[in-house]
């Protein structure tokens, strides 16, 4: 069970690295002051500009993708592979901890972003097949709605619904179900503004705005 807890640790801790954040520092910003105050990719493309957005897309993505594509199926020094831990629950819960990492940051005062773009990362290593219908499914809300959070929760929750339909097995069910729910609770205050009718449209994004 030490390679089980060390590793969903570790993966944790990677997760914790805010792309937004560190860069920030780097510019001299700090994007929590900035815009909606989250220091996620939406933000930091609305408040920075893409190319500062991109390398916060990078590293988001990265820390999702490395955990769970390589501490899974490699031994660390002085702690070998357990075979008693099944390698598809450890990336899993890799999988997991990084993306809670992102949200729950310990490095930022557990203030940290709403865990898509370290979703996407997770999923290129658990199961890259699924990436095209969650693209599909953002792209079309978003251009519907010009909300990039309703398009982020929708996208998620399609992740079990295509799971389901097309039989995947049921640790990996069970995994998208809990990453799909995990999105729409950190999405809470953009579910409230869109209730409200305050929620942020990109409108340049909006299909029907572009063709009046």
């Amino acid at each position: 069970m030490l390679e089980l807890g060390l590793k969903v640790l570790l993966s944790f801790l990677l997760g914790s690295l805010n792309g937004s954040l560190i860069l920030g520092r780097l510019k001299g910003v700090d994007i929590r002051e900035s815009g909606s105050g989250n220091p996620g990719g939406t933000n930091a493309l609305r408040t920075q500009g893409a190319l500062f957005a991109l390398g916060v897309m990078i590293i988001d993505v990265g820390k999702g993708f490395l955990p769970a594509w390589w501490l899974p199926f490699n031994a660390l020094p002085g702690v070998p592979l357990d075979p008693a831990v099944s390698r598809t629950w450890l990336q899993l819960a890799c999988a997991g901890a990084a993306i809670v990492g992102h949200c729950y940051p310990v490095w930022f005062q557990f203030a940290g972003g709403k865990g898509f773009a370290t979703t996407i990362g997770a999923m290129l290593a658990v199961s890259p097949g699924l990436l095209p219908i969650v693209g599909v499914v953002w792209f079309l809300v978003m251009i519907a709605s010009g909300m990039v959070g309703l398009a982020t929760m929708i996208a998620a929750v399609s992740m079990p619904v295509y799971g389901a339909i097309i039989g995947v097995s049921r640790e990996l069910l069970v995994f998208l179900a809990l990453v799909a729910g995990f999105i729409v609770y950190t999405h809470r205050s953009n579910i409230g503004r869109i209730l409200r009718g305050e929620e942020h449209r990109m409108a340049k994004a909006m299909f029907w705005r572009r063709q009046r």
